[in-house]
Order: C-alpha cells, then structure tokens, then sequence
C-alpha cells in the first residue's frame, strides 16, 4: 500500500554509501545514491576511526543527516555507518483476525496444565454472552452456578422399638444420628411429629433400612409416604417382611425414593406402618442403626 512520507524499512539492515570527512559534523546518508532516514541514532551503528561511536553522546540523527558531537576533520574515517531496521509497530489487529495458529502453543496446551487439583481461587475464562467478552471468574463462583456434587446428607434412626398396626405413622421415638463418626453435610431435614422437611428444593434420594420383629405366623410392612400438597400422602415406597416361624423372628427390610422436591413448603414425607401382625413393631436402638432413614440431596430440580 502508498505510504505518506518515507516507506519504512521492517528488520533489514542497509550500509550507508561512504562519506568523505571535512571540517564538519553534518554529514548527508545515502543508499544507493539515496537519501535514508533512519528511525533514530539507536537504529544506527557507526564505526569512525575504527571505534563504534555512541548513540547520541557521540552523534545523532535528524532526518537523513548525522551529527557527530565534535567536528570532523580530513583525517578522520568514517569507516561505516549501518542502518538497522525501522521498530516494527504490528498496530492494532482487525477484529476476529488472530487466529490460534498465531498463538505461542505453550500458552494452552498439556504443557501449562495444572498438574493439581482444581482449587477454588483458580480462575477460568467465560463469555459473558453480552457482546461475547471474555472475563475472568474464580472456581468457586463456577462451582456454586453448576452444583458442587451433593450439598446435603442426613440420617435420622429410631431410638426405641415402635410398636406397628394398620396405617399408622411414625410419629416418635425420632433421632438425628450420633453415633461417633457421624457425618451430616449441609443444613439437613427437619422433623416434626414424624413429618421430615426438606431444607430447599432439588431431587433428594430417601433411604428406608428397617428390622421388623415379625411375631409368629405374620408380616408386617412399613412405607415411605410422600406429599406434594402438605395434605395427602400417598406411598411411594413399601417394603414387606414375613415369618412363618411360630416362634417369631427378625427380618430386615430395605427400599428407597427418588422425589423430586419443588417446593419446600408441600413437598414433605413420613413413615408408616401397614398390616402389621399383632406383637410386631419396628425395631430401634439409640446408640446405633436398626430401623433409619437417609436423605441425600442429588442434585438441583
């Protein structure tokens, strides 16, 4: 393209034609016969005498002249002047215009992985979708907006043997776990009158391990009822044990739920008991899990 004013020379060095001396300390630069601008007296090396002068304390440029400190005479040499190339000014790139082929390949690549475990205050490049800007944000902002795997775990027991019979809740004898080494996660469930509420909304998985004691020649069931109204409850899990021993026995049982809770305020459940042979109860202790029920948050609605 046409520029205004001299075309500058990029990387490529020239050698300034030979000057005769005089009783000066102006003297003209040629290439070729032509005028040369160099971009400064840093961009030049001079050898007068056959020692390499210094930029400006011992000459300077102003256009196409150089200007020696102190005047020449006839019996100084000049024995070169070399012209180093124009600083290369790359200006602002276009829009859209560096490609990743331009890129230095150890900036993103196996070479500069983390080697680590990502922490919280590591920090992640995002489009902020308005514009599409990229902007910085920490670990931990994105692991709040994504999920940080399950945020909730809790277990209740029953602390004493519930004696069983038809339709009937459980609605005592209900404990958080403490048991040494008991580990909670989270805010966790609130119980009232055998009614477990939820801490906020998300898809929870609802564990029921029991013991029943089955007297003879009987069954018993127990259920996991759930409401999404706070009013009706129905069964979402029931589980069946029996005996045809006449002497009775103890049978363990097991079943699970996956509900999704919408909304804290309706969305609720209790354990119930059905059928229950007469003498049978649901088996508890207070030091360690018979019959329990763990609820662990899986994941946002």
């Amino acid at each position: 393209m046409a520029y205004i004013g001299v075309q500058p020379r990029l990387g490529n060095f020239q050698a300034c034609d030979a000057i005769t001396t005089s009783a000066t300390t102006t003297f003209n630069l040629l290439v070729g016969g032509t005028a040369i601008f160099p971009q400064s007296a840093q961009h030049c090396l001079v050898s007068l005498n056959g020692v390499l002068q210094a930029p400006i304390s011992s000459y300077t440029i102003s256009g196409s002249t150089i200007i020696f400190a102190a005047a020449l005479t006839t019996d100084d040499s000049i024995d070169f002047i070399t012209i180093l190339g124009d600083t290369l000014d790359l200006g602002t790139p276009s829009d859209s215009t560096v490609t990743s082929a331009k890129l230095n390949t150890a900036l993103l690549t196996g070479a500069t992985d983390i080697g680590a475990a990502i922490a919280d205050a590591d920090l992640f490049l995002v489009d902020d979708g308005a514009g599409g800007t990229l902007r910085k944000t920490a670990a931990s902002r994105i692991k709040t907006y994504v999920g940080g795997g399950i945020t909730m775990a809790d277990q209740f027991r029953l602390s004493a043997d519930q004696s069983g019979g038809t339709n009937a809740i459980v609605t005592s004898n209900l404990e958080r776990v403490d048991t040494d080494g008991f580990g909670q996660l989270g805010t966790g469930m609130t119980e009232s009158s055998g009614v477990f509420t939820f801490p906020s909304t998300g898809i929870y998985l609802i564990q029921l391990i029991g013991f029943i004691n089955i007297r003879a020649d009987g069954a018993g069931n127990v259920s996991i009822e759930t409401t999404t109204d706070n009013s009706t409850f129905t069964d979402a899990c029931i589980v069946t044990a029996g005996n045809n021993d006449s002497s009775g026995a103890q049978q363990s049982v097991a079943g699970n739920f996956i509900f999704d809770v919408t909304n804290t305020s309706t969305h609720k459940f209790h354990l119930k008991t059905h059928s229950m042979a007469s003498g049978s109860y649901l088996m508890g202790e207070t030091d360690r899990n018979r019959t329990a029920i763990t609820i662990i948050r899986l994941g946002d609605t």
